[in-house]
């Protein structure tokens, strides 16, 4: 097959984690002998996420004089970087030179009349209490919003209009190659009138970008690996449990948190809808039984029809007519 992986920044560096260099190698050693199971035999491309990371590099930046601090743009070129060395090297020594992998810095292009530009949402960095995220509002400028039971930072996250690097990757994948691409949702740029094109204040979700590039080479699978075992209903309360599969129809009736599970479930059904092929959520520990579609052992599948599957204990399966309850 052919498998486009979204990798959450938050499975490469875990929430509460020191951000140090070594913690993320850990991690991304974990995710790549992962990511080696499903290389074998199919055509892999990886976008990860780049939010903690990027997060992080912007509060250093804090510490210069405004005019030598690096733009949004420029801090997601240099994650594309620190993050696709650390994946490619260990992918790599995972797979013993038995595959070729190569990453590469990827500009996106984003509509600069994107409503999002006047509303940002997309959380970055690290967590805060209520007092010193006020704090960073009043001293740092910086729109804060709640992510779980802390605050975030939060940025503009422009929807992704078309990937410049689109023939590079296809050229790859041809020559047997695993791709490293669209890191961090890519490097947001917009076109000028005469055909240039220039980096904007913003971060792009990657899960959005991964989804295009999906549809863009005719992705057999769509993966969103992160740092949770698939889309719950009641999350966070007594009676929560897991969705196993999924309509996109159905998922649309529920509502979804816009910086964190919102943009990889409507990522999943556009990709589902447009291309007919399943989409499926979950932990990056189960990736394997997600890309083998075992059913109702690990992820949320997110296909078209209405065949019905085998539930587990506490499943519930909402591709019925019925009306679904509510996620809190």
């Amino acid at each position: 097959m052919r498998i486009v992986v979204a990798l959450g920044g938050n499975a490469l560096l875990r929430r509460g984690e020191h951000p140090s260099v070594e913690a993320q190698r850990e991690n991304v050693r974990r995710a790549a002998a992962q990511l080696a199971e499903i290389a074998s035999g199919n055509s892999l491309v990886i976008v990860h996420g780049n939010g903690p990371q990027v997060g992080l590099l912007a509060s250093q930046g804090m510490s210069m004089p405004e005019d030598e601090r690096f733009p949004l743009d420029v801090l997601d070129a240099e994650t594309e970087g620190l993050v696709g060395y650390l994946l490619e090297l260990e992918l790599r020594n995972s797979l013993l030179g038995q595959r070729v992998c190569t990453s590469m810095l990827t500009m996106v292009e984003v509509n600069p009349d994107d409503p999002a530009f006047a509303l940002p949402d997309k959380p970055i960095g690290a967590m805060y209490s209520q007092a010193d995220a006020n704090t960073a509002t009043r001293e740092k400028g910086w729109t804060m919003a709640l992510d779980g039971p802390a605050y975030r930072r939060v940025v503009a996250s422009p929807k992704p209009v078309r990937i410049l690097q689109i023939q590079p990757v296809r050229w790859l994948l041809a020559h047997g190659s695993i791709v490293i691409c669209a890191g961090g949702g890519g490097i947001p740029v917009v076109a000028g009138t005469s055909g240039s094109y220039r980096g904007v204040e913003a971060v792009i979700d990657k899960d959005r970008s991964a989804a295009l590039l999906a549809r863009e080479i005719e992705a057999d699978l769509f993966v969103i690996a992160t740092d949770v075992g698939g889309l719950y209903l009641d999350w966070g309360t007594v009676s929560q449990r897991p969705v196993r599969r999924a309509s996109p129809d159905a998922l649309g009736k529920l509502g979804f948190a816009a910086g964190s599970m919102g943009p990889k479930v409507e990522a999943a059904c556009e990709f589902a809808i447009r291309t007919r092929n399943r989409a499926v959520i979950g932990s990056l520990d189960d990736i394997g039984k997600m890309v083998a579609g075992t059913a109702g052992t690990a992820g949320t599948s997110i296909l078209l029809g209405q065949a019905q599957i085998e539930e587990g204990p506490g499943d519930i399966d909402v591709r019925s007519n019925e009306s679904p309850e509510p996620i809190t």
